[in-house]
């Protein structure tokens, strides 16, 4: 299709709520979308250039367009997910996970069982979930089975059959782990009562077990059943205590669900709570990738969408960071503070650990795609025309004003490429010059690069502020080199980092992957220079001390350095060891030297 064709669509979109269809040029759905305005969105895509280098690509493979026309946004938010699940277009967002989830079913038959599946069977039973931990489904089971006597068989327990005593008892009843219905040693009228109980607690609200309990409890003790009250006593203890491990927040909060999101550079992670009676009953975290460079509220509809849609949710409010469009239906809340602001930071953590875990596991099964994502973080966080795969970052050492060096630190994909490491010795300046030192080094490095034809890095980090920047830029700018290689200088105070011609410093997360590899590569600029300064000093002292010894010329001092490695090693050395390196006589001198001065 041509793109006058195209245009002729775009004009005739409608102005509308819908959903969008794009195909390329082999008729295959590329990217779906909902929009509130079909023509505005549609037209959207086609009238700028866009920043993101995905989104001019699929523009350039739309060869044709269809539309779907719906009532109302929410309308278009429910289909456009359905159909991203059914045709999953290489544009869209993608679903990483679509596992089955458990259940737990109040089956619908007399003396209804009460357990847990991963199959839902409309047969008009009733269906408490999905829940996204069998470990909740068992916790959940085995309080109801310490709190109710329910029957485990699967027999018919149809009235004639049981009037007909088709059945025995087996040895549940005998444990006391079920009344016997199937003899007709319980009746069903009792039997339901323990069955709404039931599905009070599958929906957080415990407040009716436990009046119901306390009252038989008070009962049986006043009727001097101190056993049975006993056993009532228990499982009220049991009850309290799992309705207090559940509770989070006020128990007049209930029939709410709660949203968070975070999202770095390719991946975001939803975070959804469902809140009843004050309780959790239900979380989940959906791990969604990235295709468009999608906006955080972008990505929080689809994701509400989808999960109100997978776990049959039919709440009427729910608790968000921001403001999302999701129709009229629902009640949107933004909490400030209080219990409610409580649940949206305990449901941004989830969505933060669930994200760390996610990495961890990532950084050991896919390495590769965790460089990607950090190199890609970078990239952005730093704001630079190419991902740092290339690092190199400068420190200068000279303690009190001694032996001047300097040190450059290589990073490769995020970490240290040691046989890359270099030092410098300070040739062309005069006493502590910090500025002048950085000059100087940091021209030597490129100058020598670009002689030898050796690659160049994509970032230089300058160990200080404003002014050792400022020195670095100089050498760039006669090497030819400035804007070719981004640069930036970051102060150790406040972990402020500077640009060239900026005079705003740049402040990043504390907690961000990119301040860590920044700061990683600072101290270990630092160590390196550090270590050679150290060196150089004890090496100078060493020649100090040794050139003092009278008739000891630098052929003996080598061979003296080779045997014994150090000047310490020399100083405590025994005559007769001198003597086999040196000879007698100036053995004599280098112990007697060395005794002498050990005795002042």
């Amino acid at each position: 299709m041509t793109s006058s064709s195209i245009e002729i669509q775009l004009q005739t979109l409608p102005d509308t709520p819908g959903v969008y269809q794009f195909f390329d040029a082999k008729d295959t759905i590329i990217y779906i979308g909902k929009a509130k305005n079909l023509k505005k969105r549609v037209r959207s895509y086609f009238n700028k250039n866009h920043d993101y280098g995905k989104t001019n690509v699929l523009v350039k493979k739309i060869r044709k367009i269809k539309h779907i026309v719906v009532d109302s946004e929410t309308d278009a938010l429910l289909l456009e997910n359905n159909l991203i699940k059914k045709y999953q277009p290489r544009y869209n967002v993608l679903l990483k996970d679509d596992k089955s989830y458990p259940w737990i079913c109040i089956k619908k038959e007399r003396f209804p069982r009460v357990f847990s599946t991963r199959r839902v069977i409309k047969d008009g039973s009733e269906y408490f979930g999905p829940y996204t931990s069998i470990k909740t489904v068992y916790t959940l089971l085995d309080l109801i089975k310490g709190l109710f006597a329910l029957r485990t068989c699967s027999y018919d327990l149809a009235e004639e059959k049981i009037m007909n005593q088709k059945y025995k008892v087996c040895l549940e009843y005998h444990l006391g782990n079920c009344k016997g219905a199937c003899e007709g040693k319980e009746s069903e009228s009792d039997y339901l009562k323990n069955i709404a109980s039931v599905r009070e607690i599958l929906k957080g609200n415990f407040k009716n077990s436990l009046t119901v309990f306390k009252t038989q409890m008070k009962t049986l003790a006043a009727d001097l059943q101190f056993e049975d009250a006993q056993i009532l006593k228990e499982k009220l203890a049991i009850l309290e205590n799992y309705q207090a491990k559940s509770t989070i927040v006020n128990p007049k909060i209930s029939d709410v669900e709660v949203y968070s999101i975070i999202s770095d550079e390719s991946y975001a992670y939803v975070n959804f709570l469902q809140v009843s009676h004050g309780s959790i009953i239900r979380a989940h975290t959906l791990e969604l990738k990235k295709k468009l460079n999608e906006s955080d509220a972008e990505l929080l509809a689809f994701a509400i969408t989808e999960l109100r849609q997978r776990f049959a949710l039919q709440s009427k409010e729910i608790y968000v960071p921001f403001r999302i469009e999701l129709g009229s239906n629902l009640k949107m809340t933004i909490p400030k503070l209080g219990d409610k602001k409580h649940l949206l930071d305990l449901s941004l953590r989830n969505a933060k650990y669930h994200r760390l875990e996610q990495l961890k596991q990532v950084k050991i099964t896919d390495p590769d795609r965790h460089v990607k994502r950090i190199m890609t973080q970078m990239k952005s966080d730093l704001r630079l025309t190419e991902e740092p795969t290339h690092i190199e970052c400068f420190d200068n050492s000279n303690i009190q004003g001694t032996h001047p060096v300097a040190a450059c630190v290589v990073f490769k994909n995020g970490k240290p490429s040691k046989k890359e490491y270099r030092h410098f010795n300070i040739k062309t300046v005069e006493g502590p010059d910090d500025f002048a030192s950085m000059t100087e080094v940091v021209y030597r490095r490129y100058k020598r690069l670009l002689e030898e034809n050796q690659p160049l890095p994509q970032l230089i980090i300058i160990d200080g502020g404003k002014g050792q920047l400022s020195a670095a830029l100089k050498s760039l700018d006669e090497l030819g080199l400035r804007g070719k290689i981004a640069i930036i200088g970051i102060a150790k105070r406040l972990e402020e980092l500077f640009y060239p011609n900026d005079p705003i410093p740049l402040y990043l997360d504390k907690k961000s992957e990119t301040l860590k590899i920044i700061q990683q590569l600072r101290n270990e600029a630092h160590r390196f220079g550090i270590e050679h300064h150290r060196n150089r000093r004890s090496k100078s002292a060493l020649h100090s001390e040794l050139e003092s010894i009278s008739g000891i010329g630098d052929k003996t001092r080598v061979q003296l350095l080779k045997a014994f490695k150090s000047a310490q090693r020399i100083s405590f050395a025994k005559l007769d060891e001198l003597e086999q390196i040196v000879g007698t006589a100036k053995a004599h001198k280098i112990y007697n030297f060395y005794h002498n001065k050990n005795e002042v």
